[in-house]
């Protein structure tokens, strides 16, 4: 079987590098995924602010943005990158009364689904297949973390 990869980049910090690279490793096996590269971001709320704006046309912070790549370089799968504001992770954390890094695997599971190709803003079915493939990569994460 050949490996995953997972770059990090942390411009914000709350959660360390080895449990981040292990959940998202765990949820590409749980996907399924092989030979695949995911890079994940973790930024505050002004930088994220920046990337709404200038790819969906919000112009405010939110939580978890995906960009998918979907390209091949030699023989891996470069599928793309989940960005994460830590500050607005912090305040959702603290108004649903979890952890940081439950609400931290919460969102990254949310980008993985998007990775994968699933949209929830389309509405009906494929809302429905989106919220029921995140709750069972959520359910599977708990059960082994």
């Amino acid at each position: 079987m050949k490996k995953n990869r997972i770059l990090i980049r942390k411009e914000k910090r709350g959660v360390s590098t080895r449990w981040l690279r292990d959940i998202s490793l765990r949820l590409m096996e749980l996907l399924q995924l092989q030979n695949t590269e995911v890079s994940i971001y973790l930024t505050g709320d002004e930088n994220m602010r920046k990337l709404n704006r200038e790819y969906r046309g919000k112009n405010k912070p939110t939580d978890v943005l995906s960009f998918t790549f979907e390209e091949c370089v030699g023989d891996c799968i470069l599928l793309g990158e989940i960005v994460i504001s830590m500050d607005t992770a912090r305040r959702q954390a603290e108004e649903l009364g979890h952890s940081l890094e439950d609400e931290v695997r919460r969102l990254l599971v949310h980008g993985f689904v998007h990775l994968m190709g699933y949209d929830h803003e389309l509405g009906g079915d494929e809302e429905k297949r989106f919220k029921e493939l995140e709750e069972k990569l959520l359910s599977e994460l708990c059960q082994t973390t």
